[in-house]
């Protein structure tokens, strides 16, 4: 079984309709500036500022994909070597929207890493649906999403 080490364009396009697209920098749910498919950083490493001029819905696809390199190189460090694509996916998204370091301290990826196919991983995944202390439906729609991808065959 070859590794997989980058998102599918199934992948791609999921995480692209988990973000959404917008032009104009906003506030995300934990009010961080943010800009095109989720980006909160340009190629350039600076920080997304609300002042800033709106973007092309190419422009956010290029800048997505500029910043995935960094999602998906986690991914492929921190997991096991025998994930299939599908898991691959759901986990570069989930790290996407919560951070490597989140993935990588999570109870998720050990779960993930000790049994793949386990039940748990569900509710793991779960667990992450609070913006301060506060369950967000449209974070648990995220990760029931994440979840669909993890177990799709």
């Amino acid at each position: 079984m070859e590794r997989i080490t980058k998102i599918s364009t199934n992948g791609l396009t999921v995480l692209k309709h988990l973000e959404g697209f917008r032009a104009k920098p906003y506030l995300d749910g934990a009010d961080v500036a943010t800009i095109g498919y989720g980006s909160t950083y340009y190629e350039d490493g600076k920080r997304v500022r609300l002042t800033d001029k709106p973007i092309s819905e190419y422009e956010a696809s290029c800048l997505m994909e500029d910043v995935l390199v960094h999602f998906e190189r986690s991914v492929d460090a921190y997991t096991r070597d025998d994930i299939n694509q599908n898991e691959f996916d759901a986990l570069v998204c989930f790290a996407y929207n919560c951070g490597t370091h989140a993935l990588n301290k999570s109870t998720l990826l050990k779960y993930i890493n000790a049994y793949k196919s386990d039940e748990e991983i569900k509710a793991q995944f779960m667990r992450w649906t609070k913006i301060n202390g506060v369950v967000s439906k449209g974070l648990k729609n995220r990760r029931t999403a994440e979840i669909n991808l993890y177990f799709k065959i």
